[in-house]
């Protein structure tokens, strides 16, 4: 079956940027091709009898009209795509957040000798390099138990990192950048050790919970006998099916938007604010660092208290995202902005105000969180919020900065628990026919 091509078409948006993966609607050799109409069909954009429901009515029209595909329609088909890894960074960072996430650290299991801790870190980036190529293909890897058969490959992506403790525990602890300096203890943290750090870490994102959900058990089985799990984190974010317009900014478990202020890809500011810079080791050239953080939100009170008190807590209007100063959900705050008494617009113990680059010597953050939801706590509380996931190119500077900031003044910390933290390099993209890390390994 014909395939079509995902080039941009006039008028749209850019593409993500060359160097990172790119999906693509061309099938694995050796399986099946999905058409457009079939994988909208997966999605559940069309209905029974090819008519689609109300909601999508205008999607299909779009879809066969003569001018070709919106904008719109083709980010809903990249959504049920395969993902091809190019270029010098690894998948799963600049690319659009699919819906599903399932985010696992893992510990190396014989660490007898720095050797052995060596030789067995290398055997399980060796697996998963190997293994997570076959995934995001779309492939059905030996030991992945044939689960998603009959599914898209979703936007899959698989994106590796590595604790300051795997490299010791391999005998390169000259090698730890400066960058992986330990998170400090902050006063209102609440962490839970069984949450926190790990040797190794997998980020796995896709579009569908069951692509997900089998990838992360389909690596889980590569890492044997040489890693095994530590901890597990699910998480979950509008799927592209469901939003109005994929494009928009998502909303968290508070109802609010979630990463307005993201550095754009492919500009020089995303590049100084995300990638590893000169001052880190040459094995991390073209890497990054990944914060964690498990964040639980007070929903139950959060939710009594009213939107007018959320929007000065925040510092933005909850419906539109615009800052309380005035324009839209991009426009920049303004600080300066005063109300007839003389206040503030923007409250100083404002989120906003208080996280914005204008009073953290400029520095940003890619944020890439997930909203989670795992039942209710030993309280009877909801056990529910955010798994914040940010890459930066120096959590030094970035991450623990700004954080040290928020847990002393920011208002809505009132209404947050960070209950696990946990900090990765990582690394570039594998070298051609090699393996992730191996410029590490092998230096």
């Amino acid at each position: 079956m014909a395939t079509r091509d995902l080039d941009p078409a006039p008028g749209a948006p850019p593409a993500d940027p060359p160097t990172t993966g790119r999906p693509t609607d061309a099938p694995p050799s050796g399986r099946r091709g999905l058409g457009r109409r079939a994988l909208l069909g997966r999605a559940g954009l069309v209905g029974a009898g090819g008519i689609a429901a109300a909601a999508t009515g205008a999607l299909v029209e779009r879809e066969i009209a003569p001018s070709g595909p919106s904008a719109l329609d083709r980010e809903r088909t990249r959504a049920l795509a395969a993902m091809r890894a190019t270029g010098p960074h690894q998948p799963g960072i600049v690319e659009r957040p699919p819906a599903q996430l399932v985010f696992a650290a893992y510990d190396l299991t014989d660490v007898t000798t720095p050797a052995r801790g060596r030789a067995g870190l290398r055997a399980v980036l060796t697996a998963w390099t190997r293994t997570a190529a076959a995934l995001m293909a779309g492939d059905q890897p030996a030991g992945g138990g044939q689960r998603t058969l009959g599914l898209a490959p979703s936007a899959l992506t698989v994106t590796v990192g590595l604790g300051a403790s795997a490299l010791r525990r391999a005998g390169l602890a000259s090698a730890v950048p400066p960058q992986l300096a330990p998170i400090p203890a902050f006063p209102h943290d609440q962490l839970d050790p069984a949450r926190g750090d790990g040797d190794l870490a997998v980020q796995i994102c896709a579009e569908d919970p069951m692509v997900a959900a089998s990838a992360a058990r389909t690596l889980a089985i590569a890492a044997r006998p040489y890693a095994t799990s530590r901890w597990t984190q699910r998480g979950f974010r509008r799927s592209a099916a469901a939003a109005g317009d994929p494009f928009d900014t998502p909303r968290n478990l508070m109802g609010q938007l979630d990463g307005t202020d993201n550095p754009t890809a492919g500009t020089a500011q995303f590049d100084v604010a995300v990638w590893a810079d000169t001052s880190a080791p040459g094995w991390m050239t073209g890497g990054s660092y990944l914060v964690a953080r498990r964040i639980r939100m007070e929903l139950d009170r959060w939710d009594l208290i009213t939107v007018d008190a959320q929007e000065k807590i925040i510092g933005r209007r909850k419906g539109s995202g615009a800052p309380l100063s005035g324009g839209g959900e991009h426009t920049d705050p303004d600080f300066l902005a005063r109300t007839a008494d003389g206040s503030p617009l923007i409250a100083t113990n404002s989120h906003v105000r208080l996280s914005h680059p204008q009073f953290n010597n400029g520095v940003r953050m890619l944020r890439r969180g997930y909203s989670y939801d795992d039942g209710l706590a030993a309280t009877g509380d909801p056990d529910a919020g955010l798994f914040f996931l940010a890459y930066q190119a120096d959590p030094r500077t970035a991450f623990t900065a700004v954080q040290r900031k928020l847990d002393r003044l920011d208002a809505l910390s009132a209404f947050l628990r960070h209950t696990g933290s946990a900090l990765f390099a990582v690394p570039p993209a594998a070298p051609t026919g090699g393996y992730l890390g191996q410029q590490l390994l092998e230096a």
